[in-house]
């Protein structure tokens, strides 16, 4: 029915609320409200106003242009070749980079941070516990968890002491601007390769953007060129130009 291709074309972030009874209703108080207003607008001849009348012609033009432009793309795809050759040619694109995950004690001095260390090594506190006595980073209260992360976004002695470290293991103490760190590798993942398979519909969406793209500004600059569109320079005269230059569709 015409309703149900109503609430079809609602926004995704509405579609949950219409399916409830309430929503239902709602939508279609605002369905019939559409038809009321028209039905005004028809009984006080509005559709006659030349406002109204240049308002729906400017409209028109908009939505035919692109129609047309769409109409024009529509039938544009990437083969699996075409998608297989992008692949190849660009593998770097495609690599998941290293990550760690990782908690730390942070101290102010290093004396300090070898203190806890041995307290560490020597069973009289946890990890976790100890950061969360001794280490000034906010991260103690997660018993020092920074989470995941991947290479560049730790200061480089942090990064390279993460992801060097194996895991499970606690390191050295590490010196960084930020003062000194106990560092302990939960897990990390090496750097691999993403399959093909797993991202073919990217590149074939993407491609295909590119090259509706390409045919979109090739086709309006040949429509220009036929319809001998000039940017030319406003003459000098004595008196004002009356004529404006009418405004381009947004698709244009």
């Amino acid at each position: 029915t015409e309703f149900n291709e109503f609430l079809s074309k609602l926004p995704e972030q509405q579609q949950a609320y219409v399916a409830t009874e309430e929503g239902r209703k709602q939508a279609l108080t605002q369905y019939a409200n559409y038809f009321l207003f028209e039905k005004l607008g028809y009984d006080k001849k509005y559709d006659q106003d030349e406002a109204f009348i240049a308002t729906m012609e400017a409209v028109k033009r908009e939505l035919l242009g692109q129609y047309a432009l769409t109409q024009e793309i529509k039938d544009i795809q990437a083969t699996q070749e075409e998608c297989e050759a992008y692949y190849n040619e660009h593998k770097a694109m495609f690599v998941k980079e290293a990550k760690a995950t990782a908690k730390h004690i942070l101290t102010a001095t290093e004396e300090e941070s070898k203190k806890v260390l041995e307290e560490i090594e020597s069973g009289v506190k946890t990890f976790e516990d100890a950061a969360k006595e001794y280490s000034t980073c906010p991260s103690k209260a997660q018993g020092g968890s920074l989470g995941t992360f991947g290479r560049g976004q730790m200061v480089k002695e942090f990064e390279d002491a993460a992801f060097t470290q194996k895991v499970g293991e606690i390191g050295d103490v590490v010196k960084t601007q930020f003062g000194y760190h106990i560092i302990k590798v939960d897990s990390k993942k090496e750097a691999s390769e993403v399959k093909f398979d797993d991202v073919k519909e990217q590149i074939a969406e993407s491609m295909v953007k590119e090259a509706a793209n390409k045919v979109r500004s090739e086709f309006i600059a040949s429509l220009r060129d036929a319809a001998q569109i000039e940017n030319l320079e406003a003459p000098v005269v004595s008196e004002p130009a009356q004529a404006q230059p009418q405004d381009l569709p947004e698709w244009a």
